[in-house]
């Protein structure tokens, strides 16, 4: 058996393109297009690279992109005293924080940048405001990546009704409303941790089976029943030569990439897994662009709302 592979790439240019048309009824309607403000605090080399996509792929369909930095040494009254500002501007309908924020800010600022956020323009979909009305099964701004998942499950025709799905990972960015979006489908979910017993007997039980823990190639074959969806929200970038000849076998071509680059990106699935899956997502090339198409389609959600 050998994975049918879940274009991630393909579907979210899909989804821009169909995006592209409300944003330009929105401009003619109003006279600008729909805002997004980004705050970048600090020079995390992961998170220029995740900005600059941002602001790329938001230009592509017409979506006005504002960059808002902050240095490493902002405090944390200094960023919300930004959000403030966003807030209240007239031309931005989204705000997003992107993170991890600088450590020194504190423990719990990222929570606290995120709930000072308006929840009417809240693309990421972090506040507690919209997780509550995520988890009523109510109409809210759902975070990009798991919506990016369910989006990618839709379009490969899978059946979420009465379907067994596992989620191993349980954050409140991906593994929980990931879980709570599946449940709304009328699947039977189980959330897996690193407490949880025999995980990998578990995990082999589902019949969807997404992968969120941030652990290099951890899932392999024995987590996944014959046939299963398995979908691949992990992204480590592996530069020991050592753990990256441990993931691919010899002659595979990812190793090449490693020999010429120095590095490789992987998920939390391993590469043996598209042997017994039925559908898999790759990395890079799967949830990854559905999270930037859902942020953008948040925000042209999030400007029609404020503008009804």
């Amino acid at each position: 058996m050998s994975a049918r592979i879940l274009d991630g790439t393909r579907i979210a240019k899909e989804i821009r393109e169909k995006l592209a048309p409300r944003v330009q009824t929105f401009a003619a309607r109003h006279g600008r297009p729909p805002g997004l403000g980004i705050v970048l605090v600090g020079d995390d080399p992961g998170s220029e690279i995740y900005v600059r996509n941002k602001l790329r792929a938001a230009a592509e369909v017409g979506i006005r992109a504002d960059l808002e930095r902050l240095p490493a040494t902002a405090t944390l009254d200094e960023t919300l005293r930004l959000i403030d500002r966003l807030n209240g501007s007239s031309a931005h309908d989204g705000v997003l924080v992107q993170s991890p924020l600088p450590a020194a800010m504190g423990e719990d600022a990222e929570q606290t940048v995120f709930d000072a956020i308006d929840p009417a323009k809240d693309v990421d979909g972090f506040h507690p405001v919209n997780v509550g009305r995520l988890v009523q099964k109510r109409d809210a701004l759902v975070p990009g990546t798991p919506r990016g998942v369910i989006e990618l499950i839709d379009h490969a025709g899978i059946v979420v009704a009465g379907a067994r799905a596992v989620v191993i990972g349980r954050s409140d960015i991906v593994g929980k409303p990931v879980a709570m979006l599946l449940l709304h489908r009328n699947a039977t979910v189980t959330i897996c941790h690193s407490k949880t017993r025999d995980l990998a007997a578990v995990a082999a039980q589902a019949d969807i089976l997404v992968a969120a823990i941030g652990r290099a190639a951890f899932v392999t074959r024995g987590f996944v029943k014959p046939g299963a969806t398995v979908i691949d929200v992990g992204i480590t970038c592996v530069t020991d030569p050592a753990a990256a000849r441990a993931i691919f076998p010899p002659g595979h071509p990812r190793l090449a990439d490693f020999d010429k680059r120095g590095s490789v990106v992987v998920g939390d699935v391993h590469p043996e897994v598209a042997e017994v899956a039925g559908a898999l997502t790759p990395v890079p090339g799967g949830v990854g662009p559905l999270t930037i198409a859902m942020l953008l389609t948040n925000t042209v959600k999030a400007a029609e709302a404020r503008s009804a």
